[in-house]
């Protein structure tokens, strides 16, 4: 029905142009009338366009309306996150004095601790180097000690044997071997014989 009733409209527009225009080209008589006509004309042009154009304008407008609002509000919620990060890195940056005096303090105490840490192990293994050179110095002795007892106990022998080769006669030689032959005869008495 509506699209009937603008049919209607466009065609009473469309006649009354006509007409107004058949009229309009009488030269003299009424050039009064021929501008009453024109602006009739326009009049009726103007409301059937409003008419036939409202809904669409109306649309138009208030999509444009909503993405502009769309638009606005996305604007704002970036503006919003803008600022927030920039509140972050000014508050990072106030900070970053503090953390940079932080990190020099834990590399200080870090340090530190390393240095105690690589002293002690170095005065323990100077204590093990001294104790093992003790020890090695205390073996070497032993063994020199033990070699210079054992030397002296062959040169003992040694000499005790040629005391003996030139002191023991050949007589003394004989009684010795009589007196070693009979004591592997006699069987030993017992200890209890001996008291």
């Amino acid at each position: 029905m509506r699209g009937a009733t603008r049919g209607l409209f466009l065609a009473a527009a469309v006649m009354a142009s006509r007409s107004a225009l058949a009229e309009g080209t009488a030269p003299a008589e009424g050039h009064d009338a021929t501008l009453v006509w024109h602006a009739l004309n326009l009049a009726l042009l103007l409301g059937l366009l409003v008419y036939f154009l409202r809904a669409p304008i109306r649309s138009f407008f208030a999509t444009r309306r909503r993405d502009i609002e769309h638009d606005l509000e996305r604007a704002a919620a970036v503006l919003k996150e803008a600022e927030e990060r920039l509140a972050d890195w000014k508050r990072r940056l106030a900070q970053l004095d503090t953390e940079i005096e932080e990190i020099r303090r834990l590399a200080r105490e870090r340090g530190e601790i390393e240095r105690e840490r690589i002293l002690s192990e170095a005065e323990a293994a100077a204590a093990r180097i001294r104790r093992d050179g003790a020890a090695a110095v205390e073996q070497e002795q032993r063994r020199g000690r033990d070699a210079l007892r054992k030397e002296a106990a062959d040169l003992a022998i040694e000499l005790a044997g040629e005391l003996l080769r030139q002191q023991v006669t050949e007589a003394d030689r004989v009684r010795l071997t009589q007196e070693f032959i009979e004591r592997l005869e006699t069987p030993p008495r017992s200890p209890a014989a001996r008291s």
